[in-house]
């Protein structure tokens, strides 16, 4: 699942308007984490994450961790927040931030 350019420019545009869903501390992915990350990705599909980790490396390497065990694409990370997508099996008008936007 690759995005287009044209794609992650409208989801960023999207994006810049939502809160963060989730934020990771210095715990960092715990179980429980994990289940709010995947509840959200299945509700709202593009959602905003705030890692709280000083570390570069150790931020790359959690978003890689992240895109992976939730197969979601990194759209967009500046700073300390983190935008993701992740396409709905059957997308809620009411939840979906794409479907919402779009009305």
């Amino acid at each position: 699942m690759s995005l287009t350019n044209t794609e992650k420019k409208r989801f960023r545009a999207i994006g810049h308007s939502l809160k963060p869903v989730v934020i990771i501390a210095q715990k960092g992915l715990t179980e429980n984490i994990g289940l709010e990350i995947n509840r959200a990705l299945d509700s709202h599909e593009l959602i905003k994450l705030k890692l709280q980790i000083p570390d570069r490396a150790a931020k790359q390497k959690l978003t890689e961790e992240i895109c992976k065990n939730y197969k979601a694409e990194a759209v967009q990370s500046i700073g300390n927040v983190l935008l993701l997508y992740r396409a709905a099996k059957r997308p809620d008008p009411k939840l979906s931030n794409l479907l919402r936007k779009i009305s």
